[in-house]
């Protein structure tokens, strides 16, 4: 007996079909500088971002500092540029962690059932009902600075967000034929699961991460206003919208507007492309 597995359309057919809108596109085009941005930062900064320069503070835009100095004499756009390392890469370990445990975390509930399934929903509703932003404030608080603490509190603040969406997914694949016809052939749930199931639900669960993303980012960047995130020397967008505060009330908003604008605009873009994403798998699966 053979199984036929019929799957969802890939991530390149996905993307392929979904790139009409302008908004996508443009969504799409700033997500992919920005990452370039951040893979490139070493070599595209015109300064080192830590160097202080007091004669320069508060500088507008120049040949020497293209987009200004801070306070404190740093060259603005080479700050902007190191800090999307550490802006992105905090979204990053939280997407990771929140995906990879959540999708354990439902893909079990789902296909045992029964008590455990009791278990993991009534755990995961606990956590979904405490706030994201008050458990990175307490971890933080009782850890102190830095980025490891207020990821790993993200993390398990997003998570029911994918694990609930899991369970759900994994529910309707496993009633379907192929999951059926893989059972009497003797493969083990574990086979299923990782060759047949998630690759089809992979789709729909990385355009929630994708969203989940854009959220991460906002939430860490607001903890770095907050002045509970990274280390003041560390470049980071929420770092200098906090920093940015004294050259606001002298007259410069330059250094504090500008993160707060990548902050804001970024976040718009992985959201736009996320929602785009789950609305064509939402569409094809119709």
């Amino acid at each position: 007996m053979t199984a036929v597995l019929t799957r969802r359309p890939g991530l390149s057919r996905l993307t392929a079909r979904s790139g009409r809108s302008p908004l996508h596109l443009a969504c799409l085009a700033l997500v992919g500088t920005v990452v370039l941005a951040a893979l490139l930062a070493p070599w595209l900064a015109p300064h080192d971002p830590n160097a202080v320069d007091l004669g320069a503070a508060l500088a507008g835009p120049s040949a020497d500092h293209p987009l200004g100095a801070d306070t404190a004499g740093r060259d603005t756009l080479s700050r902007l540029l190191l800090g999307a390392r550490t802006s992105l890469l905090g979204p990053l370990g939280v997407v990771a962690f929140s995906t990879l445990a959540g999708v354990a975390v439902g893909t079990a509930a789902a296909w045992r059932g029964g008590w455990l399934d009791s278990v993991l929903s009534r755990a995961t509703e606990l956590v979904f009902a405490f706030p994201g932003m008050l458990l990175a404030i307490l971890v933080v608080s009782v850890y102190g600075e830095g980025l490891l603490a207020p990821v790993v509190a993200l993390g398990v603040a997003y998570l029911p967000y994918v694990s609930r969406l899991t369970r759900s997914l994994v529910l309707a694949e496993r009633a379907r034929p192929y999951v059926s016809a893989y059972q009497v052939q003797g493969h083990s749930a574990l086979q299923i699961c990782l060759r047949h199931v998630l690759p089809n639900i992979a789709p729909v669960v990385l355009a929630q991460s994708t969203i989940n993303f854009g959220y991460a980012l906002m939430d860490l960047a607001g903890l770095s206003f907050l002045g509970l995130g990274v280390p003041p020397l560390t470049p980071d967008w929420g770092r200098m919208v906090f920093d940015g505060q004294t050259a606001v009330q002298h007259g410069y908003p330059l250094s504090a507007v500008l993160p707060c604008l990548l902050v804001v605009l970024t976040v718009v873009a992985f959201n736009v492309v996320g929602e785009r994403w789950a609305d064509r798998v939402a569409r094809r699966d119709r």
